[in-house]
């Protein structure tokens, strides 16, 4: 391979057809028209709904023996984006992405266009290093000093990635061995942690059984007291105790888990620290919010959607990991016809013995693009922004009658209850109902307990004066008593 064609390759021009390249150039401009421009306006709805048999006749998706011309297909691809998710709209809440970022799209036209795979560098050799960079620069931000990492695709494979490797630590005979008369495993994790911790041990074999769900308090953190007790409890059932998964932004609170209390529990008991920070990670841009994540630098592997807060265009998802070269003994195979041991080059710059994969997607550019545009400067603004319009909402809401804010502390997700008029009405009726009935009950008893009354002896005293003494009320109960 020297980076030349052979010269009796017949030199392909990818224009050599006229129509390709204005079909290009139409679905460019259909993209910025239709999907960019009228998908982030807030004058059209975010989804015309439609049931799944309707969407399926709207489509048409049969593709028949004959291809279709440009003009048709121009004409579907208008008809799906005007059927599809305006996830760019204002007015879009529902998950945790939504708008992408401009720069970040181009760095993923960019990589698709080029149409290569991350395994190895002499395929990749410029991504490789952005890939490269971008992983030791957020080691940095954390406080790992000789960190690695990899990009992965999506938060779940980065949390089932982070126990893979506790298990590793735990003991590396099972990469060879497997799980057969291997002690029985156990992982923590909060009540609110992300459903991918339960899908990780059922895929590793350490069963979901073993994921040993650790109470939250009143804010949806976890509870470290808890963690101990459970902890303690595991070892003197004779279990070994593995990884802890703490959590930096909850799907459903929002909550960031005490990084820093956890970590003392894990250095106790030696156990693996993983941070799923998919959605909370953003906070390490901002020097005015990073304190959310405190004591993040004494965790073991962290994993971050930068696709979510960060805007970038799906998926962007970067594990890292403070210990250097466990990725490789972890994963590696050192096929040699991938890996070869005689490479002209460095190969420890080569990506695809840190991960099960093979043919990886390249989702670094556009995260590089991103940051390269805006600068740290730029990228902790738009987490401080976030927050701010977040305590801006907070402060709208708690001076309505009509809301109440389930959890006061201002983080980016909020769960809400609505009062309704109607509702305020029937708590009136419901506290005079509730008054009618107490006095009723009262008056019943009255009456029907006076009708026994006659059947005991009663004593009565009438107080007319406040000199009365005390040892005179005394020697009444005695003279009732004889």
């Amino acid at each position: 391979m020297n980076g030349y064609t052979n010269g009796h390759t017949r030199e392909y021009n990818f224009f050599e057809k006229n129509d390709v390249k204005e079909f290009l150039d139409s679905i460019h401009q259909l993209i910025l028209d239709k999907a960019l421009n009228d998908g982030t306006k807030n004058d059209h709805r975010v989804v015309e709904f439609l049931h799944p048999k309707e969407m399926l006749n709207k489509l048409q998706l049969d593709i028949g023996e004959k291809g279709t011309n440009n003009e048709v297909l121009l004409q579907f691809c208008e008809k799906l984006i005007n059927m599809s998710v305006k996830t760019g709209k204002p007015g879009f809440y529902n998950q945790l992405y939504g708008f992408v970022d401009p720069y970040g799209l181009a760095g993923s036209w960019i990589t698709d266009s080029l149409n290569t795979a991350l395994h190895t560098y002499e395929v990749s050799p410029a991504f490789t290093m952005i890939e490269h960079y971008l992983i030791q620069k957020v080691c940095k931000m954390i406080g790992f000093q000789n960190g690695d990492g990899m990009f992965c695709p999506g938060g779940a494979f980065m949390n089932i990635m982070s126990i893979h490797l506790a298990r590793y630590r735990n003991n590396n005979n099972i990469k060879k061995q497997g799980m057969y008369n291997q002690e029985r495993m156990v992982v923590f994790a909060s009540e609110g942690c992300h459903y991918s911790s339960v899908l990780a041990v059922g895929f590793l074999g350490i069963g979901q059984e073993n994921l040993i769900k650790v109470k939250t308090d009143s804010k949806g953190k976890m509870s470290v007291k808890h963690l101990q007790n459970a902890v303690e409890l595991s070892l003197k059932q004779g279990l070994n105790p593995i990884a802890v998964v703490a959590t930096a932004g909850t799907t459903v609170l929002g909550a960031f888990d005490p990084l820093s209390e956890i970590a003392d529990v894990c250095a106790q008991h030696n156990m693996w620290l993983h941070v799923d920070a998919a959605w909370g990670g953003f906070v390490l841009m901002s020097k005015k919010h990073r304190y959310r994540m405190a004591g993040v630098e004494r965790v073991d592997s962290l994993a971050w959607n930068f696709h979510k807060m960060g805007n970038a265009p799906m998926q962007c998802s970067l594990l890292v990991v403070k210990e250097k070269g466990i990725l490789e003994k972890c994963n590696s195979t050192n096929v040699e016809y991938l890996f070869q041991s005689d490479k002209y080059y460095d190969k420890t710059f080569d990506q695809g013995n840190k991960t099960i994969q093979c043919g990886k997607k390249v989702d670094n550019f556009k995260l590089w693009l991103m940051w390269k545009a805006r600068g740290d400067a730029g990228m902790a603004a738009k987490m401080d922004r976030v927050m701010e319009l977040s305590q801006y909402l907070v402060d709208q809401l708690r001076a309505q009658d009509d809301f109440r804010l389930v959890l006061p502390e201002v983080s980016t997700t909020y769960h809400l209850q609505t009062v309704y008029p109607s509702c305020k009405k029937m708590k009136l009726v419901a506290i005079i109902i509730i008054l009618i009935i107490i006095i009723i009950i009262i008056i019943i008893i009255m009456f029907f307990f006076s009708s026994f009354f006659k059947f005991f002896p009663i004593s009565r005293s009438v107080f007319r004066t406040p000199r009365a003494e005390k040892r005179c009320m005394h020697s009444q109960f005695t003279h009732a008593n004889s």
